[in-house]
């Protein structure tokens, strides 16, 4: 939606002259009128619009046409006056040029789903910003903040953090005008029905919710052999996705929540609280298997967004017509 600037052709003849009228003129006209026959062409435009994009618009202008006196041989001004010039025009049009409004979408899935794999490709395909409420919540811990602490004892115990510490740090991070603009990922977020009832409160609801199904023996595989690279960030695993060369493997380091007593724990939390989050987003989960080489899992993810995309250039058609 943009607000115009309109220019907008009129013609119109001149009436025979007559004298002024008491109070016929506007002590602030919209528009002046030069006449040198009596068939003319004018343009006028409105400075209280904003210029972004203008479209000419073809108008019968009613006003009333009053000559001035002639008090030279320069050929007669007119002014239009009209009540429809005098109102302040404060509207919208919908431009061919428009563009839908960006993909919203969360992601969630068990510990080691690859979530973060599937991240990293969609947000390489479609520009979205990635943000990861665990990674919010590790960099509170690195802080050492107050609410980092707290935060780093229920996980500890394969518990959820409680809402007060992580719901504001996810609506602030989505309130960001880069994920405004370019539309969001969030990855990991929401983990309960509360979570989910209190991002909806603040306004946000995903176009879709994606769900990676992944089997519960291979889950704790792809935890306890998980590497982190302190340096690039990179996630690697010593069996499926090993590090390319032993200066690298020698500085990976382990999640202190990446063991299986504690991956058991984070699983069995998990699906207490899997089901409650879809029952908010019926109608817009996508459940994937997560079972299948990353190439395959995003081609199943890819599909579900192409047809998102596909179905708001649609409606944007159809609003635009």
């Amino acid at each position: 939606m943009a607000c115009c600037s309109l220019s907008f052709p009129v013609t119109a003849k001149a009436r025979s002259p007559s004298p002024p009228t008491s109070g016929a003129l506007a002590s602030s006209p919209s528009c002046t009128y030069s006449s040198r026959s009596t068939s003319h062409s004018r343009s006028f435009q409105s400075s209280s619009f904003s210029t972004h994009s203008t479209r000419s618009l073809s108008l019968h202008c009613d006003g009333t046409l009053i000559r001035r006196p002639r008090l030279s041989r320069r050929p007669p001004e007119f002014l239009v006056t009209s009540s429809f010039f005098a109102l302040h025009l404060d509207f919208t049009v919908v431009s061919s040029g428009s563009k839908p409004e960006p993909l919203k979408v969360m992601i969630s899935g068990a510990p080691a789903s690859g979530k973060g794999t599937q991240c990293q490709l969609i947000t390489q395909k479609y520009g979205l910003v990635h943000i990861a409420a665990g990674d919010l919540l590790r960099a509170e811990i690195s802080s050492g903040s107050a609410n980092g602490k707290r935060a780093k004892e229920y996980m500890e115990k394969g518990q959820l953090v409680p809402n007060e510490i992580v719901v504001m740090m996810v609506k602030e991070r989505l309130s960001r005008s880069d994920s405004q603009e370019s539309g969001w990922l969030l990855d990991g977020y929401p983990r309960s029905l509360s979570q989910a009832t209190a991002l909806k409160e603040f306004g946000f609801q995903p176009d879709i919710f994606i769900l990676l199904e992944v089997a519960e023996d291979n889950l704790v595989e792809r935890v306890v052999g998980r590497r982190l690279d302190p340096v690039t960030g990179r996630i690697y695993h010593l069996k499926y996705s090993p590090p390319e060369n032993e200066e690298i493997a020698a500085r990976l380091t382990q999640r202190f929540d990446d063991t299986e007593e504690k991956v058991k724990l984070r699983l069995q939390t998990h699906h207490q609280n899997v089901e409650s989050v879809l029952s908010m987003y019926e109608g817009i989960t996508v459940k994937v298997n997560g079972n299948d080489s990353k190439e395959d899992v995003f081609s199943q993810i890819d599909n579900a967004l192409t047809n998102l995309i596909e179905q708001k250039n649609s409606t944007l058609g159809s609003m635009a017509a």
